[in-house]
């Protein structure tokens, strides 16, 4: 199954006016916000600092971020590449449309998103989206990614989505990619990291709370949709031995 996400993204100036658009992992527009200045690339929750995310973490060698690999010994989660594009489309079914990708994936779009998503990887951008690999041939299991800025993100939040293909649910590989993730995150200069979730989707709520995280926002809307945020602190994390490269 698959959390919920406000994506956007993240490219903003700081004069003129910008748009903030989220979209869906697969790079299907869901709303525009209203027109912005140009110095508020976000809109920080009341009474939170404004601490920057830090971009260039010490556990990475930025230079080579698209050759990031993170592992636990039962999965491996490298970025995605063009040569996934063929394994996705054959495993999205109706939950994957519903819950995270927002539309039928067709192979222009698939194709399209995976190239952003490299470009992203090139220029330490605030996307980082990874395959779920698995196995010695690490055949791609599903998707997890994180997005460093987004709207209603606060500065140090880091939003979560992750889904699984029909044949790789019920094995608990979404909660080992969720924490691998935020282990990432937190060396990247997360300070939370954030799985929003729809109430009708517990399975997913499931993997957050199996993850560690907790229920700790009301029920927000996006339009007519509702999202319950569950949240991570992970300092504790940041302190602990990096899994992976």
């Amino acid at each position: 199954m698959a959390a919920d996400l406000t994506c956007c993204s993240g490219k903003h100036q700081r004069r003129g006016m910008n748009v903030l658009v989220i979209a869906s992992s697969f790079g299907r527009q869901v709303r525009a916000s209203p027109a912005l200045p140009g110095n508020c690339p976000r809109l920080p929750r009341p009474g939170v600092a404004r601490n920057p995310v830090v971009w260039h973490g010490p556990g990475i060698n930025n230079q080579r971020m698209h050759e990031v690999r993170l592992s636990d010994g039962t999965i491996t989660l490298s970025p995605l590449r063009v040569d996934d594009v063929e394994a996705h489309l054959a495993g999205e079914d109706e939950l994957l449309v519903r819950w995270l990708n927002g539309g039928p994936g067709t192979r222009e779009g698939v194709e399209a998103y995976v190239r952003h998503c490299r470009d992203q990887w090139a220029t330490a951008g605030p996307l980082r989206a990874f395959g779920i690999r698995t196995g010695a041939d690490e055949v791609l299991a599903g998707t997890v990614d994180l997005r460093f800025a987004g709207p209603g993100l606060a500065p140090g939040q880091v939003n979560v989505a992750y889904g699984l293909y029909p044949s790789w649910r019920g094995r608990g590989l979404a909660t080992r990619a969720v924490l691998l993730v935020s282990r990432y995150a937190a060396r990247e200069g997360g300070a939370e990291a954030v799985i929003q979730v729809e109430p009708e989707n517990p399975a997913s709520a499931a993997v957050a709370q199996r993850a560690g995280f907790t229920l700790c926002e009301p029920t927000r809307r996006t339009n007519d949709t509702r999202f319950d945020w569950y949240i991570r602190d992970l300092h504790d994390l940041a302190r602990r031995q990096p899994t992976g490269t």
